[in-house]
């Protein structure tokens, strides 16, 4: 093992810097594809068929697909919400355009 090391141990350590730089990367990537998105609370008596439904003008989704993107990208299953959970659904998110164009006519 001793060996090993001394003959690669600059190629280790390449190795694990880059594979943590990635994720570090991916993990802010991901941060801001979130941000792209709609956040909503989840009231009493709410269904992810029923937030399709209110949604359906801001998406080209069938309500299928619309459920399925969201307990994908929720990470829930059978649709199982409850009141006070916050979901990203697809929808985009105005404010974040807005505020971004506001910023770019500014400058």
């Amino acid at each position: 093992m001793k060996k090993l090391w001394k003959q690669h141990s600059y190629a280790i350590i390449l190795f694990v810097l880059s594979i943590f730089t990635v994720f570090i990367i991916m993990n802010q990537l991901g941060d801001a594809e979130s941000e792209k998105y709609l956040k909503i609370t989840i009231n009493d008596g709410d269904t992810l068929w029923q937030i399709a439904e209110d949604f359906s003008a801001e998406h080209k989704l069938s309500p299928i697909e619309f459920i399925k993107w969201v307990e994908s990208n929720n990470g829930i299953a059978g649709e199982r919400i409850f009141p006070g959970d916050e979901l990203v659904i697809p929808v985009i998110n105005n404010s974040v355009n807005t505020s971004q164009k506001e910023l770019a006519s500014s400058q």
